[in-house]
């Protein structure tokens, strides 16, 4: 088999090989946007094996009833959590990956959701049946987040008010970018609390 390009963009970065993160995305949102860049920078500096997992959707997924968006994202983010044979134990994901929240909660995986879509029913019962430490970060200007819903949960909740579904500040670069750095400083804090529960 050829070497990879040298060009080649890499999806897994190696630590710990019986603690495997997997970086699960958004619609457009990929692993390489800030949230999920600086999430894998986390992980690493834990010592943490990072799987991230790219996708590309359906032409039609747009027009996919809600439950098949949901199955469709849970038999993605289930093939990537087997492919670890028992090794992964945390999820991390963004905004249209909480739809495999579900994954998480029957195979007891923790998991960190950045803008989880908490309008949607099956996503917040799968939340509230997670038993494994979960942490849930959302804007408070964000349509798809509802603070009554996530701190119904029981989970670790951060709401970063006016912040949209990006987890920015419209208008606001440099607000942005202290928005990062609290989310990130958060989600550090979460990943070094898993250790203390091993």
């Amino acid at each position: 088999m050829p070497d990879p390009s040298p060009l080649a963009v890499p999806t897994r970065f190696d630590g710990a090989p019986d603690r495997v993160a997997l970086v699960v995305p958004g619609v457009g949102y990929t692993p390489a946007r800030p949230l999920l860049h600086f999430a894998r920078s986390v992980l690493l500096r834990h010592r943490w094996t990072v799987q991230e997992l790219w996708w590309q959707l359906p032409d039609d997924f747009r027009v996919f009833e809600p439950e098949d968006r949901t199955a469709w994202v849970e038999r993605q983010v289930a093939e990537a959590v087997d492919a670890e044979r028992g090794a992964c134990r945390l999820l991390v994901g963004k905004s249209l990956a909480s739809f495999a929240c579900g994954v998480a909660a029957d195979r007891g995986l923790a998991a960190a959701w950045l803008t989880p879509v908490l309008t949607s029913e099956p996503v917040a019962r799968a939340l509230a049946r997670a038993e494994a430490p979960t942490l849930l970060v959302g804007g408070g200007a964000d349509k798809l987040w509802d603070r009554r819903i996530a701190e119904s949960t029981g989970h670790e909740v951060l709401e970063v008010p006016a912040a949209d579904h990006g987890l920015e500040l419209p208008d606001d670069p440099l607000g942005s970018i202290d928005v990062l750095r609290q989310v990130t400083s958060r989600l550090d804090r979460f990943v070094a609390s898993l250790a203390t529960r091993e």
